[in-house]
């Protein structure tokens, strides 16, 4: 997966969606990057008819198969009216997942997909969906970004996994090979070693945009807990993963540099 495909799909879902005859959008998908992708297109979709992508951990010629009932549940979901206005869709295992909460946890396990303590927008049994919740973030045809007219390769966000012992060269050399910004996927509540805190400092410093996640897969990173947010020029992840925080990176980029507004964006996204 890559930022020309991820692009080229938007807009074809954008495409198919403007047409008053189509219900909805199903989409089949690896499930490695699918919480990526399902993320991307719930920032850059225009429309609030409903988009879901779907996948299995089982190939079809595998005892008990998975991928038949899910893509038949992700087409039901298509096409259910009451699946208008809940940002872009995941469905996986009977469960409707948000595409902002969704992460695969598991490398081979079916029941692999979480949306953690946000929990399911609802389940689908044999293509009868009953719904939850809707997400409280904005998302699709109330977002503000838009992959209209934008060539690939979106900027390049790269991730940081932080460790015990870390070394800061690992963030210098993202930066000195190109990247504008960079995700620190950190211990905890987003925290790294003193040096790569002044590895950090420097980026920050050379106007790349420097956003603070964690490893852990939970929780939320606020501003200023454990790291000094004001003081570093750094923004905080909030409930996003590293994954995801980089998707809304690389596009909120394509808006701004301004580490401000990029808090901003992670706060209500």
């Amino acid at each position: 997966m890559n930022d020309e495909v991820w692009i080229k799909l938007a807009n074809k879902v954008n495409e198919l969606l403007a047409k008053p005859d189509v219900a909805g959008v199903a989409i089949t998908h690896g499930t490695d990057t699918m919480e990526e992708t399902s993320y991307f297109l719930h920032l850059v979709v225009k429309s609030d008819k409903p988009v879901v992508l779907t996948g299995s951990m089982r190939p079809s010629t595998a005892m008990s198969a998975d991928g038949p009932l899910n893509i038949y549940n992700a087409v039901a979901i298509a096409a259910d009216p009451k699946a208008r206005g809940r940002g872009v869709l995941v469905a996986v295992d009977d469960d409707i997942h948000s595409a902002h909460d969704i992460i695969k946890t598991h490398t081979t396990d079916v029941r692999t997909m979480s949306s953690g303590e946000a929990g399911l927008v609802g389940a689908s049994l044999f293509g009868k969906d009953t719904w939850y919740r809707s997400p409280a973030q904005v998302n699709t045809a109330k977002s503000e970004f838009s992959v209209a007219g934008v060539k690939a390769p979106l900027p390049r966000v790269d991730i940081i996994y932080a460790h015990a012992n870390m070394s800061p060269d690992v963030i210098s050399s993202a930066v000195a090979n190109g990247a504008k910004g960079l995700v620190i996927a950190g211990v905890g509540d987003g925290n790294m070693t003193a040096p790569a805190l002044e590895a950090v400092k420097a980026a920050v410093a050379k106007g790349v945009v420097v956003v603070r996640s964690s490893r852990t897969n939970g929780g939320i990173i606020r501003r200023n807990i454990e790291v000094n947010d004001d003081q570093l020029g750094t923004v905080a992840s909030m409930e996003l993963n590293p994954a995801k925080a980089r998707v809304l990176l690389q596009l909120a980029l394509l808006k701004t540099k301004d580490s401000k507004a990029i808090q901003d964006y992670y706060d209500r996204y």
